[in-house]
């Protein structure tokens, strides 16, 4: 029984998808149904996965059944129990866009929850194949939710690129991880590590090509340069929900894969790959710092900009080899990102269901004379996403940054802290519009619902933004977040890895 509770939550999430499959078939139900149905399985799944969150452990349950290929210790819950909160925010968050667009059907929130299903299984592998699975059932839900607004002519542009330039970079995926199965003889992540510290030189040339091959679907899915070529336009022509949840969720559920490989299985030989990931991080920022300063429409600058907070990411993973600090860093920036990048795209979506033409910088004239919870409100996500004191971003990137000091990338750092300043532009740009430009007329907001559950959810959103940068130190009747409490978290969700 107690190797069946580790189970539960993917049980759950995974009957919540065939439930909603099965309730797609029929007409009598609406999408309020659907809403609903959803968020008490995701609350069931997020409340068992909660009830071990901080716990020491690792085991693999019914191992004669799954033979090593799935591992459930306290790293996976960690991820595990993100990925549920980042779903089922969208669902919550995005409740009056999914009102007022009827392309929206039952069929949505299921591939949802199978995406969801995929990406815990993917912080569960234990072997290069499951992962490559789990993957692809997480990639494949994402392309059809990227093609699912049938209203927009863009979405076929959207799903192809995706789709061809996702299948081909999954197949440099299983190459690598053939080459590394040629020469080791297993696809374990355990049994490869001990290959790679009992051998040498010539014998693991076939392992570092593998590895290669590995990475450039690592940077692909992230969108780092130069794989990063497909994010505007698939972005821009996905429904803005899945554009919050391919840039937040997706995102955390790939680094889960590829941190715990490099930690529990290429550490030893990762810093073989650090000069290119070195080039790449200066070319990952700098393309999309230019990108993000040259767009015009909202939804293309926060996609540019999730190119850059990818380059944040990648500046603590380079640290890894020389400072194993920086996995708390990238655990922690993770966690501050999927809670801004939700609130910044729902609130968005939020409005643009009421007006249908809040897309360009314009557009947003005046916001905060209409409605100034809501500029309030986004003005609080955009100084998380530029790392403005007294937010979660703030604390975010000084621990990515300090940390990757301390690993003797200074000068990296430097260029980061640059690409960070620059980023002040585009994202208070966007506050000026609201607070010191005359509303735009066509663009007024009349008869706007404010008691909807997404509006209760960006506020819930920004209070957690403000209240992970300054805690209990202004609003004193409250709990603080405690940071160190959640950097204690990640260290033993860490040492999980490293359990025999």
């Amino acid at each position: 029984m107690t190797e069946f509770l580790y189970l539960v939550p993917h049980i759950t999430v995974l009957v919540g998808a065939l439930v909603l499959m099965l309730m797609s078939m029929y007409d009598k139900f609406a999408i309020k149904h659907f809403i609903t149905t959803t968020s008490i399985f995701l609350v069931i799944a997020l409340g068992f996965a909660i009830s071990d969150f901080g716990d020491l452990y690792s085991t693999k349950p019914y191992n004669d059944l799954f033979n090593n290929a799935l591992v459930f210790d306290t790293y996976a819950n960690f991820f595990g129990v993100l990925l549920i909160f980042g779903t089922l925010l969208i669902v919550l968050i995005g409740e009056h866009y999914f009102y007022e667009h009827s392309y929206f059907k039952g069929e949505f929130f299921s591939v949802l929850m199978f995406a969801l299903f995929g990406m815990m299984l993917i912080a569960n592998s234990n072997e290069l194949i499951t992962a490559y699975i789990s993957l692809e059932i997480a990639s494949f839900s994402v392309y059809i939710l990227v093609g699912f607004h049938s209203e927009d002519g863009k979405r076929v542009e959207a799903i192809f690129k995706y789709l061809v330039l996702g299948s081909f970079i999954g197949a440099f995926y299983l190459l690598g991880a053939v080459l590394i199965y040629g020469v080791s003889g297993t696809t374990n992540l355990n049994d490869i590590a001990t290959y790679i510290t009992t051998h040498s030189g010539s014998d693991l040339n076939l392992i570092y090509i593998g590895i290669t091959l590995l990475i450039f679907t690592f940077l692909f899915k992230i969108a780092a340069f130069p794989f990063q070529s497909w994010v505007l336009d698939v972005y821009r022509g996905a429904p803005m929900l899945v554009t919050a949840y391919m840039a937040s969720t997706f995102k955390v559920a790939i680094f889960s894969l590829f941190l715990r490989a490099f930690l529990q299985t290429f550490s030893t030989v990762q810093n073989f790959w650090d000069p290119i990931l070195y080039v790449l991080i200066i070319f990952t920022l700098a393309y999309g710092t230019w990108i993000a300063i040259t767009q015009k429409i909202i939804k293309r600058m926060l996609a540019a900009s999730s190119i850059v907070h990818t380059g944040y990411i990648l500046l603590a993973f380079i640290s890894l080899g020389q400072n194993v600090d920086s996995a708390y860093a990238i655990m922690f920036y993770l966690i501050s990102y999927l809670v801004t990048a939700i609130g910044a795209f729902g609130l968005i979506s939020h409005i643009i269901s009421e007006t249908k033409v809040r897309v360009t910088y314009e557009d947003f004239k005046g916001l905060a004379h209409e409605r100034p919870f809501l500029a309030a409100a986004m003005t609080i996500f955009l100084f998380s996403l530029a790392g403005i004191p007294s937010t979660i971003g703030f604390i975010g990137k000084f621990y990515v940054f300090t940390e990757a000091i301390n690993a003797g990338y200074a000068i990296l750092t430097i260029i980061a802290i640059i690409a960070t300043i620059i980023s002040v532009y585009y994202y208070f740009r966007l506050i000026a519009m609201m607070y010191f430009y005359p509303s735009n007329a066509t663009c007024a907001i009349e008869g706007f619902n404010d008691k909807r559950i997404s509006t209760y959810v960006v506020a819930f959103l920004a209070a957690l933004v403000v209240w992970g940068g300054i805690g209990s130190a202004v609003v004193f009747f409250i709990p603080a977040p405690n940071i160190d409490a959640i950097i204690e978290v990640s260290k033993l969700a860490i040492e999980s890895l490293f359990l025999k």
